[in-house]
Order: C-alpha cells, then structure tokens, then sequence
C-alpha cells in the first residue's frame, strides 16, 4: 500500500511540473527505466531516492514530507514554533524588522497570517483601517486589504492591487492543491463585497509584475510604497520554507517624510494588538 500511496504522488506531482518521466529522470539523474518502475509499483525508493525526485520537482518542504510518510519513512524537515527556531535567524528576522524603520515590514507564514511586524507597520497601518478593534484578533494580509472594515477603503488603486493579490493567490493555491489554507482563504477572499466575478476565475494572461505598489489615502494623509518579499533559499525547516516577509519602501520623498514624521510623533498604535513586534 505505501508503495502505491508513493507510487500515485510521484506521478502526481510530475504531471503537476508538466515533465515526462524521461524528463524526470535525466533531472534527476535517475534511469528512466528505474523511475518507470518506481511509478509503477514495482520497485521502491530508498529515503535519498526520495528526497532526489522531490527536490527536483521542487516541492515545498511540507510536501515532501508527506512524500517521505507515503514512501514509510520519517518527515525529515521540523516545523518548529517561529519563536522556537534557531537563535541565529530569529536575531536576523529581528535585525530586519528594526532595519525596516520607520518603514512597514511583516513577517507572514504560508497561509499570510501575520506572524510579526516592526512598530512602523503598527502605527502607518493603524491609520488606515476602519475599526481597528477588527485588529485585535489574527491579522490575515489579505483580509486587511479586502475587508472593508480593514483598510480596503483607504487603497486608492484598489482594483490593481485586489487583482494582483487574487491572481498570486490562484497560483500558490493550484500549485498546492493539498494545502487547505490557501483554498480556504483564496474561499473566504473571494466571499468579500464586489469581489468582481471575474476574479473567481484563475487569469495568468497579465504580465505578474516584480513588485506591488500600494497607494494608502485617507484625508490629508497619502503614502505610496512598493513591495518586496523575501523568501529563504535554504530552510530545511517548514517554518523557513513557508516564511514571508515583506518589505514596503516609500516610492516618493512625501511617503518618506510621512513615515518619518509618523515614527517621531506617533505612538505604537495599540489598537493593532493583532500584530506583534519582535
């Protein structure tokens, strides 16, 4: 049976990559007649086997380890708590966020719930949303920016930043068809008030842009960022592997001076009890 269960996901999963089995296996260096019978159930991998063909198909951690069980070996990469992970990194993420000042950053995992912020993400986002007593539960990155009682009223280009969200949220969720938090928040985004229809369907045609500006008004108050988020290129945790943190940089010299100014005279807004700082 797990030679089945094993046998079903590695056909899965290079159907998924588009690549044939001759493919496959000069990626890998592996004989095609070897993979052919690994497909087929008439052999079984070995754990380095394993671990060649699902790196090669570049899986996230967290798949491979549910390759790893199917195959009836042990997971091999942790998922430990972000507080618990090595010192190191937590002093790098930490060095981040203080760097980051006085602009916004966010530490965010797979599924975009926001797992820490620095104090300039606290105070320039508390000057955007409608009810900030929404903050202080789980902060969602998607809910801020499609709930209207969030901070979707204040983002002037609403409609290019809720279309490049929706359509990088298509892709990660059919690039994880197994990962039932994608598709319950790409669900749960699409149920918000004038999602447009048009959005419930995947659409790749548009060029998907490096970067996102976002455009934040509300009364005298204007900010312009644009976006960056930085992955980790060697994890080995699924902690790491799922961690997203992004950056926002002023575009113009009036965001700088406003984030400036907010930092000096501005309390860490409490009411984003929702987000932590380090």
């Amino acid at each position: 049976m797990a030679d089945k269960l094993f046998s079903a996901l590695l056909k899965y999963w290079r159907g998924r990559r588009g690549l044939s089995q001759l493919d496959l296996a000069m990626a890998a260096d592996v004989s095609a007649r070897h993979l052919s019978f690994l497909e087929s159930g008439r052999a079984s991998p070995s754990e380095e086997m394993v671990l060649r063909l699902m790196s090669t198909l570049a899986l996230p951690l967290r798949d491979q380890n549910t390759v790893l069980r199917a195959a009836s070996f042990p997971a091999r990469f942790p998922e430990p708590a972000l507080d618990t992970i090595d010192p190191v990194i937590g002093r790098t993420i930490a060095h981040m966020l203080r760097q980051q000042e006085p602009f916004p950053l966010v530490v965010m995992n797979a599924g975009y719930d926001v797992l820490r912020t620095n104090d300039a993400a606290n105070t320039v986002f508390s000057h955007f949303v409608v009810d900030p007593a929404r903050l202080l539960m789980t902060v969602n990155l998607y809910g801020l920016v499609f709930d209207p009682q969030l901070a979707r009223p204040f983002i002037k280009n609403w409609p290019r930043v809720g279309q490049y969200m929706i359509s990088r949220l298509h892709r990660e969720a059919l690039s994880r068809p197994d990962d039932a938090r994608l598709w319950a928040l790409l669900k749960r985004v699409l149920a918000y008030p004038d999602v447009p229809p048009s959005w419930r369907h995947p659409d790749f045609s548009g060029i998907c842009e490096p970067t996102l500006s976002l455009q934040l008004e509300r009364g005298p108050l204007a900010l312009g960022f644009l976006t960056a988020v930085t992955v980790f290129s060697a994890p080995q945790q699924v902690t790491l592997d799922e961690l997203r943190i992004e950056s926002y940089f002023p575009m113009d010299d009036q965001t700088r001076l406003a984030c400036e100014r907010l930092a000096a005279t501005t309390p860490v807004a409490t009411a984003l009890t929702g987000l932590t700082s380090p």
